[in-house]
């Protein structure tokens, strides 16, 4: 049982086979590496296996009891994952692939010769604003972008203690400023960010703001109209749903104005030789037959998440934090890069080890121990090369994670620094 009121861990680890496995020569499973993916409970698993055998059509085309069931169950989702994230409307809903795939639907927009809302024009001198703590997926379509139309790419710095640096904020951002893409959570510091500094700044001068929310939304309640940004992307294999299914959730007004990214079916209304009309938000962004089971699936994982109840999850998640970041720093030689309480963040545990590459941390953990962290630069690696490191040893904790697996990484990193003497 959690420390926190009414959350039995226990419990939920039940939901979960996979951390009951045992790695060969019978060393548990300690699984800390949900920042980069999480388990996934039986009741997502099941979900997605009774569509598949009993229900499976495609979505929007047939007119026949398993096509319509699809459609239904499809669009039901899109209903679970609009109340789950606050969205005004489901139609502010797209679903794509993944996080990446959503960051680049809206990068697509911007200078885009079909768009005609002044909004998504981009040429020399304008500019776009990013943060030095960026997953790669939040840096290379702005990259691109700036590459495309000859924009300037900008970026807030990361202070020594693992935060945005904001004192320059207005110089920052200005009156050049087009769009505003930072990340809601750090997948690397752990940092949760204060948006509303920034996105005051944004209105000011008349730019756009998204949120890469992909370490958020697993682990707190976010509420897109509450944010008042312009944009979220986010991903399902992060808050224990399938891989291969993501969310952009956008402003109507917004999407309604952005031209299509991808074209082919279903994104139309109607088609001639020589030219084609487009369907409405969302479906607009939805061409070709969608990930219909992993979007199933993911409405699946937000109904779990609410029945455990995200508020939960992320008290439980702080007394994980709060517990490792007073028991790691007692291992003589390792430096946590990020901040080093508990406040504003989030349960992602970035550090380096004296002397020991991460890979050899990573490799004696898992074959030694059975523990799962995620080695390297994490997809940041300009972040990395702020700090000067070529890589970190990351461990990250979710719903299902106890004190005692942060005991177990605490012996095995004991054992490491005894193995390199």
């Amino acid at each position: 049982m959690s420390a926190v009121s009414g959350f039995d861990v226990e419990r939920i680890r039940k939901d979960f086979p996979v951390l009951t496995r045992e790695l060969p020569g019978g060393r548990p499973l300690v699984y800390l590496d949900s920042g980069n993916s999480s388990q996934k409970p039986a009741q997502v698993v099941e979900t997605m296996r009774d569509h598949l055998t009993w229900h499976y059509g495609n979505v929007g085309r047939a007119l026949h009891v398993l096509g319509s069931e699809s459609t239904v169950a499809y669009e039901e989702a899109r209903d679970k994952i609009a109340a789950f994230v606050g969205a005004p409307s489901r139609d502010e809903i797209v679903f794509t692939k993944n996080a990446s795939e959503a960051l680049n639907l809206v990068a697509y927009a911007f200078g885009n010769p079909v768009g005609e809302d002044e909004r998504f024009r981009m040429g020399p001198g304008d500019e776009i604003v990013i943060s030095e703590m960026e997953h790669h997926s939040n840096i290379v379509p702005w990259q691109l972008l700036a590459q495309r139309t000859g924009a300037t790419l900008r970026w807030f710095p990361v202070t020594d203690e693992g935060r945005l640096d904001v004192e320059g904020l207005e110089e920052l951002v200005n009156e050049r400023t087009k769009i505003v893409s930072i990340a809601h959570q750090s997948n690397v510091l752990g940092t949760v960010n204060s948006v509303s500094p920034i996105l005051a700044r944004a209105r000011e001068v008349g730019a756009l703001m998204m949120l890469d929310a992909s370490q958020s939304v697993p682990h707190q309640a976010v509420d897109v109209a509450e944010l008042g940004v312009d944009f979220v992307a986010f991903t399902g294999h992060k808050m224990v749903g399938p891989s291969g299914i993501g969310v952009l959730w956008g402003r109507r007004e917004l999407l309604d104005a952005m031209p299509p990214f991808l074209g082919g079916g279903e994104m139309i209304e109607a088609v001639w030789m020589d030219h084609s009309t487009y369907a409405p938000v969302p479906h607009k962004f939805e061409a070709g037959t969608p990930p219909i089971v992993e979007a199933i699936g993911l409405g699946a994982a937000v109904d779990y998440l609410n029945a455990v109840g995200m508020d939960q999850i992320k008290a439980h998640e702080k007394e994980l934090v709060a517990y490792a970041l007073e028991a790691l720093p007692e291992i003589p030689g390792l430096r946590i890069i990020g901040p080093r309480t508990p406040i504003a963040r989030g349960g992602t545990i970035s550090f380096t080890l004296e002397g020991i590459h991460p890979h050899d941390v990573g490799q004696i953990l898992d074959d030694v121990y059975g523990i799962a962290v995620r080695v390297g630069h994490h997809c940041a690696r300009p972040l990395h090369l702020r700090f000067g490191i070529p890589a970190t040893t990351r461990a990250s904790f979710y719903l299902y994670n106890t004190t005692a697996e942060i005991d177990a990484l605490v012996r095995g990193l004991h054992h490491v620094q005894k193995v390199f003497g």
